[in-house]
């Protein structure tokens, strides 16, 4: 149990300040074939709201299109029906069952779409899974179509596994995969097409098979340094791919869940990377979490989509960036995920209200709030005083040096309200050896949940994008900023953080909601759906006694010989006029027909 009371002295210009992060820093990795589902043949208006939402924030979205099905990806110049990219599920490999795919330039010309709405950047990645003949038309198109927008340029995903996947011979190493990177590089060097993506690469990207130093100690990155611009692994605390695919171990998710709901969970995690991140620092690139989320293998259910996963989340992503990681990636894979941080719904459906926001997508939200748009902001885990609990972790924001906002996290689940806790908050003071101030008031938001297994309907300052199936990807109701005013006896300022909960504590008058990109919604004039669009009031509907089921029902498919037959039976005279009344109209038809 934490302790009830937390003092936190904050001093300027803290030692461990990290380096300055970028408020995009949590971004989103989407399986490449699913992008479609997610980003749209036609551009999917809950996902721009989503994008917009963070970008409000944050000034910028980092987005992923790629995984484990861009490996054997192939781009045509069209597919039937417009189609952007198409499937050979006869072809699926791998543990997760990957298909081959195939797509078109206007994949990437969504992308660019996307883009000119709002300030997305974009990964993408180059086939990998023949490189005596690397497929670079997605890369050459990527530089041509996006432009500026193209950021990264993956080099092998997860070529760790390439072995036990069947991919390569079981005796592939990281030396070997250092020879196909040189090999990559001459054949991008051939074209002139690809002058700007052979300088945007990205790797290693390894899951942990090999760890990074494996791949470091073959001087990848001192040789090909001209190429590289950016550091990546790839990792995620357990799998559930027994449970899927019938392969791995059996996990047993009852006693996984709570590893979830404390700090150790995010430092078990981190810890194997804090070399890498100074081995990327040293050599002037950004080291990222490429891909990420509860579970590989698509996440367990009660786990992964649940409120606990979103404080897990937030927790995780900002010791990341505590810790030197430039950036993070939230995976998204497919409809049958239960860790997705957003998902269209499994139909062409074109109602209102049908995507589902999941728990990893407010993590990213805070964090992009709680960062901020400056690129200048610097992240530090600040320990209370006291007996620090692993469920109660601490995050200290700083600008020029000065402490601005915190974030606040109890992971405990307790609706009695007595394992919220109260953080005393000082500027100086203590051990600091400086003057204690404090201002005249704060101002928090909350991230709550009736407890860590609720299913949506979370709320971030009193707002929320609903339950499954309920979200148009903008947040709904009126938003909560509460406002404390801060003992100028006691030079203090105190939170209470609710069980289970977060706060993110604006220090200063300045808040970042709208510092990085104006408000913006956007609507939809374009639909799918042109039959059977009747709609009735769910509550209306609740409480209907049905007429006790004394009117059959006719069908309501279109075309269909009985879809009239309530009506017929209803009111037996309205038919018996009509019957009159077209029986005369045939015989005005006829007589005209005839004369």
């Amino acid at each position: 149990m934490p302790n009830l009371a937390l003092d936190f002295n904050l001093q300027a210009n803290a030692p461990g300040l990290s380096i300055p992060q970028s408020g995009a820093f949590m971004g989103f990795s989407i399986e490449m074939s699913v992008a479609n589902q997610v980003c749209g043949d036609i551009l999917q208006v809950p996902f721009l709201n989503l994008m917009a939402t963070i970008q409000q924030r944050s000034g910028q979205v980092r987005v992923r299109i790629g995984g484990n099905s861009q490996e054997t990806a192939s781009q045509v110049d069209t597919l039937p029906d417009g189609k952007v990219l198409e499937k050979d599920l006869n072809g699926a490999t791998n543990p997760t069952q990957t298909p081959p795919l195939v797509f078109t330039p206007d994949l990437l010309n969504m992308m660019r779409n996307i883009s000119e709405l709002i300030n997305v950047r974009w990964f993408i990645g180059i086939p990998f899974n023949d490189s005596s003949n690397f497929r670079l038309e997605i890369a050459q198109s990527a530089q041509a179509i996006l432009g500026d927008y193209l950021i990264g340029v993956q080099a092998g995903n997860e070529p760790d596994l390439y072995a036990a996947h069947g991919h390569r011979p079981q005796n592939y190493s990281q030396y070997d995969y250092f020879g196909e990177i040189g090999s990559l590089i001459s054949d991008m060097g051939q074209n002139s097409d690809l002058s700007v993506a052979q300088t945007l690469l990205l790797t290693p990207s390894v899951s942990g098979t090999w760890t990074p130093e494996d791949v470091w100690n073959t001087g990848l990155v001192e040789t090909y340094n001209a190429n590289i611009a950016w550091l990546s692994v790839e990792h995620y605390p357990t799998d559930n791919c027994y449970a899927q695919f019938g392969s791995g171990t059996p996990r047993n998710d009852t006693e996984l869940w709570p590893t979830y709901l404390m700090h150790s969970s995010a430092q078990s995690l981190v810890a194997p990377y804090l070399n890498s991140t100074n081995f990327a620092q040293a050599n002037g690139k950004p080291f990222i979490m490429f891909e990420t989320n509860t579970a590989s293998c698509g996440g367990f259910a009660g786990i992964s989509d649940v409120f606990g996963a979103a404080l897990w989340g937030l927790d995780y992503g900002l010791l990341m960036a505590a810790s030197n990681f430039s950036g993070g990636m939230f995976h998204v894979g497919g409809q049958n995920v239960y860790y997705n941080p957003f998902i269209s719904p499994p139909t062409n459906q074109s109602s209102f209200r049908e995507w589902t926001v999941g728990p990893v997508y407010y993590s990213a939200l805070v964090i992009a709030e709680a960062i901020g748009p400056s690129n200048q902001s610097q992240v530090l885990e600040i320990v209370g005083t006291g007996n620090q609990s692993t469920y109660t972790p601490n995050y200290v924001i700083y600008e020029n040096g000065q402490p601005v906002r915190m974030v606040l996290i109890n992971f405990l689940s307790d609706s009695s309200g007595n394992s919220n806790y109260t953080a005393n908050i000082a500027i100086g003071g203590g051990e600091t050896g400086q003057a204690t101030s404090v201002p005249s008031q704060i101002t928090v938001k909350y991230l709550t949940a009736s407890s860590v297994s609720q299913k949506g309907d979370y709320t971030w300052a009193g707002q929320t994008f609903g339950g499954n199936f309920g979200s148009d990807g903008r947040l709904q109701g009126t938003e909560t900023i509460l406002t404390i005013p801060c003992d100028q006896t006691n030079l203090v300022c105190s939170v209470s953080v609710p069980a289970p909960g977060a706060a993110l504590v604006f220090l200063t008058d300045e808040l970042t909601e709208t510092e990085g990109a104006a408000s913006t919604t956007f609507s939809t004039s374009t639909y799918t759906k042109t039959i059977n669009t009747a709609t009735i009031d769910p509550s209306v509907l609740a409480t209907s006694n049905g007429r006790n089921g004394s009117y059959p029902m006719g069908s309501s498919s279109k075309g269909s010989a009985n879809g009239a037959l309530g009506l017929r039976e209803s009111i037996p005279g309205l038919f018996v006029l009509f019957g009159v009344g077209l029986a005369s109209a045939l015989g005005l038809f006829m007589r005209v027909t005839y004369l």
